[in-house]
C-alpha cells in the first residue's frame, strides 16, 4: 500500500460507492499478493508537506470507505494478505479467499504497530487468544483455518476465485440495495451497542424502510409471483 495507490482506491471506492449502476464493489490483488502491508520504505522515506495526509490518513479514509460505504465490499482473496492487507480484508463486508492464499498480521515481524484493526478489531472477529497468536507471531495461516476462525467466509479452489466471485456478486445485484445498505449500517454499529440499543435501531431502520419503493416492490413481486424490480430507495 503506497500513498498513490491509497488516493486512487480511494478516489474508485468513493465513485462506486455514489454509482447507482454498482450494486456491489470487489477489492482483488493481481500477482501472488493480495495485499502485503504498507509499503514501508516509502514510510522511512516520505517527506511531506505541512498538513499532508500520511499514509495512516490514507488508510484510515479508504478503509472508511470499505467499511462505511452504503454497498456491499467484498475480499477476494487471490494470495497474501499481511499486516495491512489483513486489514484490509477486515474492512470488508464478506470475504472469499482462494486455497493457497495465506492471512497473517505480520507487524510485529518488523516492530510496527498496527493501525487500521490489527489489534482493535482481530479480536472481536477470531476471538482474543486466536488474535493474539496472530499479532505476536506474525505468522502466515492458511486461509481454509482462517475460515475456520469466522474470519473467512468461503475457501475455493485457486482458478474457481473469480468465478465464484462473480456469481455471488451478480447475486447480490439482483438484491434491493436499499436493504442492503441498511442491513450493513445496522450490523456495523450492532458490534459497538448492547442488545436493545442494537434492536432498537434495527426496528426504526424497518419502519423507514416500510416507506420505500423497494419494500413496496418486494411485497408485489412476491403477491405476483415475479422478480422484483428494485431501485434502491
Amino acid at each position: 500500500m503506497s500513498m498513490q495507490m491509497l488516493d486512487e482506491m480511494a478516489e474508485t471506492l468513493a465513485q462506486a460507492m455514489a454509482d447507482d449502476a454498482v450494486r456491489a464493489v470487489v477489492l482483488t490483488g493481481s500477482g501472488r499478493a493480495f495485499c502485503a502491508g504498507a509499503d514501508l520504505k516509502e514510510v522511512a522515506e516520505a517527506e511531506l508537506k505541512p498538513g499532508e495526509p500520511d499514509l495512516l490518513d490514507r488508510v484510515d479514509h479508504a478503509f472508511g470507505l470499505i467499511r462505511n460505504g452504503p454497498k456491499p465490499v467484498v475480499a477476494a482473496v487471490n494470495g497474501l494478505a499481511l499486516a495491512g492487507g489483513l486489514e484490509m480484508v477486515m474492512a470488508c463486508d464478506l470475504v472469499f479467499a482462494a486455497e493457497s492464499a495465506k492471512l497473517g498480521d505480520a507487524h510485529s515481524n518488523f516492530g510496527v504497530f498496527p493501525g487500521a484493526g490489527g489489534a482493535a478489531i482481530l479480536p472481536c472477529r477470531i476471538g482474543l487468544n486466536r488474535a493474539k497468536y496472530l499479532l505476536f507471531s506474525g505468522d502466515q495461516i492458511p486461509a481454509r483455518e482462517m475460515m475456520d476462525c469466522g474470519l473467512v467466509n468461503r475457501v475455493v479452489p485457486d482458478d474457481e476465485l473469480r468465478d465464484t466471485v462473480q456469481t455471488f456478486t451478480d447475486k447480490l445485484a439482483d438484491k434491493s440495495p436499499a436493504v442492503l445498505r441498511r442491513m450493513k449500517a445496522v450490523a456495523n454499529r450492532a458490534m459497538n451497542v448492547d442488545e436493545a440499543a442494537a434492536l432498537a435501531e434495527e426496528m426504526l431502520n424497518l419502519r423507514a424502510h416500510m416507506r420505500s419503493w423497494d419494500f413496496h416492490e418486494g411485497i408485489a413481486a412476491f403477491a405476483e409471483k415475479r422478480k422484483p424490480r428494485f431501485r434502491g430507495y
